[in-house]
C-alpha cells in the first residue's frame, strides 16, 4: 500500500473535514460539493509515486532552502496563526485546519500552533518565544474586517489603527523569528453579515436606526472596507520592504482578501491555499462554471508565494491621500419663461405645473442615497458615504448654480419647494427627509421605504398632506439584476414588477395629490468595459463581490445574455405595470414612467477607454457629473409627451436642461400626453368609500376542489383537502378582546373571530382561516366558535402564555385529537396553527434568562418535535413573530391605552433611543432570526406527511395610519395592544396569502388595509399548499425533500442551489455504506499522526490551542 494508501487516507480524511465544516456552517449547495469533491478524488494519481494526493509533481526541495523565496509547500514544518477573529474563530480554524491537511500531503510531520488569544502584539510576542529557529515556518497574519469597529464617520481611523496593529505586530516577528514567512490575510468572513459597530458590540452614538439596513448594504459596507484595508496594508509592505532586508524572513500581502458569500467553509479553504502558492496549476477546466477548482505547484512555479519571487504579482494601489469628500460644481443655467404656478391649487395631476409642486420625496437605492457621490475619485472609503444633498432626484444641496439635481431645478419655480435631503447620512436622519432610499435596496424592500416615507409626509409640519402637490421618484432594479443569476425564479421579471406593484399600491392608496416618476431600470451591461480593462485602476474584485451577475459573464456567455434578456424583461415588465392603467383611477394621482436609463452609452476618452471621471472610485456608483446628467434628463423627461420620451443617455454628449413650453406648461401624463388623448380639464369624479358592516370578505376562487385521490404527502396538499384546523399560540389566537368596545369587555375570549381557528358565520361576513377553508370544504373541523375559555373546537390558545406553554398545548392537543371521534387520527390531514413570542419579548427583561431567544427556540423544538413523532398527516403553519416596535405608535387617551405599558413594559416603556429599545429591538430580530434557522434547518424534512412552513407576514410590521395621520385604531382592542375583530380578519387573510406564496417569496409585511377582494386564489399551474419542497419543483414528488445538509435561506436565493430529492437519497445510501469504513480508517491514520506530532511537539513549551 504504502505512499499512496496513506495519501488517498488524507484525502478521505480532507473530504471528511470539508463535509463536516459545510454541513456545521449550513451548506447550501450539495451538487457543488460532490463536483468539487469529484475534482479531488479525480486528482489522485494512479500510481504510488511519493507524490501528495492532490496535486501531480509536488516534491519537496532537495536539500533544505536557506531562502524563503524558494521556500515549497513541503519544507514547512510549523503552521502557526495570529489574529484569529473573536467573531469567527471558529471558521477560521477549521479553514486553518483545512489548509494544514493540504500541507500534509506535501510533508507529513508537518505541525501546528496557536496562540493564546490576545492583542495581536501579544499574540506576535508569544509565537516569537515558542517557536522552533531551525525549523521554516509558515505565518498566517489574520486582519479580519468583522473586528473594525466602524462607527459613523470614522472607517478611516478604524482602519488605520488596524493597520498599524499589522506594523507592530510585523516588527516583533521580523526582529525575533528567522526562517519564516508571513502571509497576511484580510479576512473578510461571510459577506452578509453585520459589523461589530451593527449589532451593538462596538459602541457608536447611532444617529439612525439600524434596521434601515438591508443585507445588501452590509455587502457594499463590508467590501468596501476590505478594499481599504487591502490597499492600506499593502501601502504599509511597500513602505516597509516587505521586511524582506534578510534571506530568511518576508512578508507577503495575500492578492485579495478570502471570504465568501455564504458559510461555506471548503471554499474558504481552497481560497487561502490557492493564495499561498507563487502560482497555480488548474487542472479541472471547470474556471467559470461554479466549480471550486484544486490549485497545484507547477514545475515552473514551486515556490510558496513573496514577493520577489512573483513579480507578476498584482500589488494594491493606494489611494492618494483620502480627501474624503470632493466638492464639484457642476452648475446649470435654465431661465425658463414660464415659471408661474396655475391660478388656482388645481385638483388633477393631469393639469400640474412645475411651480405648483411642493413638496418632493424619493425611493430607490443606493444611486438615490447618495453613495460615493462627493466622495474624492481616489476614496474608495467614501463609497460608503450617503452624500444625498447631491443626489439627482431628491438632493438639496446649494442652488441650481452648484449643484444640478430634480429638487434645485424644482425650486427656480417654486422656492418654498421642501422635502429635499441635504448633507450627508442615513435614510432615517432628519437631513435625509423624504429621500427614503436605502443604499443595497432591491425592489422587495419598496413597500418598507413606502411606508417610511409616508409616515415622515404625514408627522412633518412643514407638509399639507391633503393638499400639497408632491412629486416622487422610484428608481430601483440595479441590485436585483446584480443578484438575478443566483436565483433566476425569484429576481423574475414578473416578480420585480409586482414588488414594484406593492409599493405603487401602497402610495396609490394612501398619499394624494402625487406624481409619481417611475425611473425605467437602467440598461446595465454598458457598463461592463469598466471592469475588463485592468488599465483602468477600478477595484474589480469588490464590484464582482457587490455585483457578481453583471460583471462576472465572459463576452459571448449563455450567462451574458441572460442578464441582458432580465435587464431587458425588467424594463418591459415596468412599462406594461404603468401601461395597464392601475393608477389612472383618480385625478389626482399617476405614474408615469420616465425611460432615459432604457439605454446607456459609455463614455469614453479620446484614446478609446471609459472614462473613469463620470463615475465613483469603484467604478460602480456614479460620480456628481453623471448624476447633474441624471437629474436633467429626469427632468426633460417629464416634460416630454409619454409616446415621444428620450429613451436613452449619452453621458459624454451630456444633457441640456429644457424649459416648459407655453402650448404644453403641464408635466406630461398617460393622460395630457398628445399621442395617449386630448386631456380634458375635468377632474373624474370618486364615489366615497363606504365601509361595510362587518369585517367579511369576498371570495371569488373557481379552483377548490380537493385532491381526486387522498393525498399522502403534504407537498401535494391543496386546501380542500384539509379536514382538520388546530391552533397554538395566547391571548392573540385566544381572541382576547376581540370584539371589547370597553376595558370591562377585554377579558372576553372571542374565540369565534380568532384569525386562524375562528369559525363563527362564513367568510362573508367573519374573515377567518378556517371559514375560508369552509369554501374548500364544508365538513373542516376543529375551529372554536363564540365567547369562550377553552376548551374550545381545537383552538388550545392560553391567555397570557409564553413559548414555554406550548409543549403543554401540544400535549393537549394530541389527546384531544385522540380521543375525538369525529376526527380519524391516522388519515385525516390536519393544518395546525402556532403563533407565540409576544409575551417572551414583553417580558424579556424582567428574566432575559428563562425568556432568552436560546430557550425560546429549545420550548418551540420540543412542541414541534412532539408533533412530528406522534401526529401524522400535519402541516404546520409557524406565523413569525411580529415586529413589535411599532405598537409603541398606538396611543390614545383613554382608560383602556392607559394599560398598554403593563402588557408589554420591556417593548412600550423603554425611551427612545435608549440602550434598553435597542436591546429589544436585537431581541426581537434574534427571535425571528433563530426561528428561521429552526424552520429551514431540516429537522422536520424526513417525513413526506410533515411540514412546517414559517409564514413571515409579520416579520416588517407597520402599524396602519388612518386619515388623520395617526395609527388607526379600529384594528385594535380597547386596550391598544391587542387586535380587534377587524385586525383579526387581516391578519387571516395576511395567513392565507402566505401560504399560497412560495417559500423565497412571501410577503414579509402585513398590508392591513381594507379590501374585501384581498384573498387570494390556488392557481392551476400549482393548486397546492407551498411548502419548502414544493415551492421550487413544478412537479412536486411524493418523495419529501430532505434538507439535512442545509440551513434553508435566511435569504431568498438559497432553493436554487437546491437538488432533487434523488441526490440526498442516493448520497445517503452511499454514505451508510462506506462511511463507516472511511471513518475508521481516517481516524487510525489520523490518531498514529497525532501521537507521530505530539512527539515532534514535546520540545515546545506553550500556552496555546492545538489544531
Amino acid at each position: 500500500m504504502g505512499t499512496h494508501t496513506s495519501s488517498t487516507l488524507r484525502l478521505l480524511e480532507l473530504i471528511l473535514l470539508l463535509f463536516a465544516s459545510s454541513v456545521h456552517s449550513g451548506i447550501a449547495n450539495i451538487s457543488l460539493y460532490l463536483l468539487s469533491i469529484n475534482k479531488i478524488v479525480g486528482s489522485l494519481p494512479e500510481t504510488s509515486n511519493g507524490s501528495g494526493p492532490f496535486c501531480s509533481k509536488s516534491e519537496s526541495s532537495p536539500f533544505p532552502p536557506s531562502s524563503v523565496h524558494s521556500l515549497r509547500p513541503g519544507d514547512i514544518s510549523v503552521v502557526s496563526a495570529l489574529g484569529l477573529s473573536t467573531v469567527h474563530r471558529s471558521q477560521q480554524t477549521t479553514t486553518l485546519h483545512g489548509v494544514l491537511e493540504i500541507l500534509s500531503t506535501f510533508n507529513p510531520a508537518v505541525n501546528t500552533l496557536l496562540p493564546e488569544q490576545r492583542s495581536l502584539l501579544k499574540e506576535a510576542e508569544e509565537l516569537a518565544l515558542s517557536l522552533n529557529s531551525n525549523e521554516w515556518k509558515l505565518l498566517l497574519l489574520f486582519v479580519p474586517v468583522d473586528e473594525l469597529c466602524v462607527c459613523p464617520g470614522q472607517a478611516s481611523s478604524a482602519v488605520d489603527s488596524a493597520v498599524h496593529s499589522v506594523e507592530e505586530a510585523l516588527d516583533k516577528l521580523h526582529k525575533k523569528l528567522d526562517r519564516t514567512l508571513v502571509h497576511v490575510v484580510v479576512w473578510g468572513g461571510q459577506v452578509d453579515a453585520e459589523f461589530l459597530s451593527h449589532d451593538g458590540t462596538c459602541r457608536c452614538q447611532h444617529e439612525e436606526d439600524i434596521s434601515a439596513r438591508t443585507q445588501n448594504w452590509h455587502r457594499l459596507e463590508r467590501a468596501t472596507l476590505m478594499a481599504v484595508l487591502q490597499e492600506s496594508l499593502g501601502a504599509l509592505l511597500r513602505r516597509r520592504g516587505w521586511w524582506s532586508d534578510r534571506e530568511d524572513f518576508s512578508v507577503v500581502l495575500q492578492s485579495s482578501p478570502t471570504h465568501i458569500n455564504s458559510s461555506v467553509s471548503y471554499k474558504m479553504i481552497i481560497q487561502l491555499w490557492a493564495k499561498l502558492l507563487q502560482a497555480t496549476e488548474t487542472e479541472s477546466g471547470m474556471e467559470g462554471s461554479g466549480i471550486v477548482s484544486f490549485p497545484c505547484p507547477s514545475q515552473e512555479r514551486p515556490y510558496l508565494l513573496t514577493q520577489r519571487n512573483s513579480p507578476s504579482q498584482p500589488e494594491s494601489h493606494e489611494s492618494s491621500p483620502r480627501s474624503f469628500h470632493q466638492q464639484t460644481s457642476v452648475r446649470t443655467s435654465l431661465s425658463c419663461t414660464h415659471q408661474s404656478p396655475s391660478s388656482s391649487v388645481p385638483t388633477s395631476v393631469h393639469a400640474l405645473r412645475p411651480a405648483d409642486i411642493k413638496v418632493v420625496g424619493a425611493l430607490g437605492d443606493s444611486l438615490t442615497a447618495g453613495n460615493g457621490v462627493g466622495a474624492g475619485q481616489n476614496n474608495l472609503l467614501g463609497i460608503i458615504t450617503e452624500y444625498r444633498g447631491l443626489t439627482w432626484s431628491i438632493g438639496g444641496d446649494s442652488s441650481l448654480s452648484s449643484v444640478t439635481t430634480l429638487p434645485n431645478i424644482l425650486r427656480e419655480f417654486n422656492p418654498s419647494l421642501t422635502g429635499f435631503s441635504t448633507g450627508r447620512g442615513k435614510a432615517t436622519t432628519t437631513r435625509a427627509f423624504l429621500n427614503q432610499a436605502v443604499a443595497g435596496a432591491k425592489s422587495e424592500d419598496l413597500v418598507s421605504q413606502a411606508r417610511a416615507l409616508i409616515s415622515r409626509m404625514q408627522s412633518d409640519s412643514r407638509i399639507d398632506f391633503q393638499n400639497d402637490w408632491k412629486v416622487i421618484t422610484v428608481f430601483i432594479g440595479g441590485n436585483d439584476l446584480c443578484v438575478s443569476c443566483k436565483d433566476t425564479a425569484y429576481y423574475s421579471a414578473t416578480n420585480f414588477a409586482n414588488r414594484i406593484r406593492d409599493a405603487l399600491d401602497v402610495l396609490h392608496n394612501e398619499v394624494p395629490r402625487a406624481l409619481v416618476n417611475l425611473m425605467e431600470v437602467i440598461y446595465i451591461v454598458p457598463l461592463r468595459p469598466l471592469h475588463q480593462d485592468s488599465s483602468l485602476g477600478c477595484p474589480t474584485w469588490l464590484v464582482r463581490d457587490i455585483c457578481p451577475c453583471v460583471v462576472n459573464p465572459a463576452e459571448g456567455s449563455s450567462e451574458l445574455q441572460a442578464l441582458i434578456n432580465i435587464n431587458r424583461e425588467y424594463q418591459s415588465s415596468t412599462r406594461d405595470l404603468v401601461n395597464s392603467g392601475r393608477y389612472d383611477t383618480r385625478s389626482d394621482f399617476t405614474v408615469v414612467l420616465q425611460p432615459f436609463l432604457r439605454d446607456v452609452v459609455l463614455p469614453l476618452q479620446t484614446n478609446g477607454k471609459p472614462d473613469r471621471s463620470f463615475f465613483a472610485s469603484d467604478c460602480f456608483h456614479l460620480s456628481q457629473k453623471t448624476q447633474a446628467l441624471m437629474a436633467q434628463a429626469l427632468w426633460n423627461n417629464m416634460l416630454e409627451p409619454v409616446s415621444s420620451k428620450t429613451a436613452f443617455l449619452d453621458i459624454k454628449a451630456g444633457v441640456t436642461a429644457k424649459c416648459p413650453s407655453s402650448s404644453s406648461s403641464y408635466f406630461a401624463t398617460s393622460l395630457n400626453s398628445p399621442a395617449r388623448s386630448v386631456y380634458q380639464a375635468t377632474a373624474t369624479t370618486l364615489q366615497p368609500v363606504t365601509l361595510p358592516p362587518n369585517w367579511g370578505s369576498n371570495f371569488s376562487c373557481t379552483s377548490m376542489a380537493p385532491s381526486d385521490v387522498i393525498p399522502t404527502s403534504v407537498h401535494r396538499l391543496r386546501p380542500g383537502d384539509i379536514n382538520v384546523v388546530a391552533s397554538l399560540g395566547d391571548s392573540i389566537t385566544a381572541g382576547f378582546g376581540a370584539k371589547a368596545n370597553n376595558i370591562l369587555q377585554l377579558m372576553n375570549e372571542e374565540r369565534g373571530v380568532s384569525w386562524s381557528i375562528g369559525g363563527d358565520e362564513t367568510v362573508e361576513t367573519v374573515t377567518t382561516i378556517p371559514n375560508i377553508l369552509k369554501r374548500f370544504n364544508p365538513n373542516v373541523f376543529g375551529f372554536s366558535k363564540g365567547r369562550s375559555k377553552r376548551p374550545n373546537g381545537f383552538n388550545m390558545a392560553v391567555s397570557g402564555a409564553k413559548a414555554s406553554g406550548i409543549p403543554g398545548q401540544v400535549r393537549d392537543l394530541i389527546e384531544a385529537l385522540r380521543n375525538n371521534t369525529s376526527v380519524n387520527f391516522e388519515q385525516d390531514w390536519k393544518l395546525v396553527t402556532l403563533f407565540i413570542g409576544g409575551n417572551d419579548l414583553c417580558q424579556y427583561c424582567k428574566d432575559r434568562d428563562s425568556l432568552s431567544p436560546k430557550k425560546y427556540i429549545e420550548h418551540i423544538k420540543d412542541a414541534l418535535d412532539m408533533l412530528y413523532n406522534e401526529v401524522p398527516r400535519v402541516l404546520v403553519n409557524f406565523v413569525e413573530i411580529l415586529q413589535i416596535e411599532d405598537l409603541r405608535k398606538v396611543k390614545a387617551n383613554t382608560l383602556g391605552c392607559s394599560i398598554q405599558g403593563s402588557l408589554c413594559p420591556c417593548f412600550l416603556n423603554p425611551e427612545e433611543n435608549s440602550e434598553e429599545l435597542y436591546e429589544m429591538k436585537r431581541i426581537n430580530r434574534e427571535l425571528q432570526t433563530e426561528t428561521e434557522r429552526l424552520v429551514y434547518g431540516g429537522h422536520y424534512d424526513n417525513r413526506d406527511d410533515f411540514a412546517v412552513v414559517l409564514q413571515p407576514f409579520f416579520r416588517n410590521s407597520v402599524v396602519p395610519m388612518g386619515t388623520d395621520k395617526q395609527p388607526d385604531l379600529s384594528f385594535f382592542s380597547v386596550d391598544c395592544f391587542h387586535f380587534s375583530e377587524r385586525g383579526h380578519a387581516e391578519m387571516a387573510i395576511a395567513l392565507w396569502n402566505n401560504m399560497l406564496e412560495p417559500v423565497g417569496s412571501k410577503v414579509t409585511y402585513n398590508n392591513f388595509t381594507h379590501d374585501p377582494s384581498k384573498i387570494r386564489c390556488p392557481s392551476e399551474e400549482h393548486p397546492f399548499i407551498f411548502t419548502l419542497a414544493n415551492s421550487f419543483d413544478s412537479e412536486p414528488t411524493e418523495v419529501s425533500t430532505t434538507t439535512s445538509d442545509m440551513v434553508l435561506p435566511l435569504t431568498p436565493n438559497s432553493h436554487l442551489e437546491s437538488v432533487p430529492s434523488w441526490v440526498a437519497a442516493v448520497l445517503a445510501v452511499a454514505g451508510s455504506l462506506i462511511g463507516v469504513a472511511i471513518t475508521w480508517l481516517v481516524m487510525h491514520c489520523r490518531e498514529k499522526r497525532k501521537r507521530m506530532n505530539n512527539k515532534n511537539l514535546s520540545s515546545l513549551e506553550m500556552k496555546g490551542t492545538s489544531l
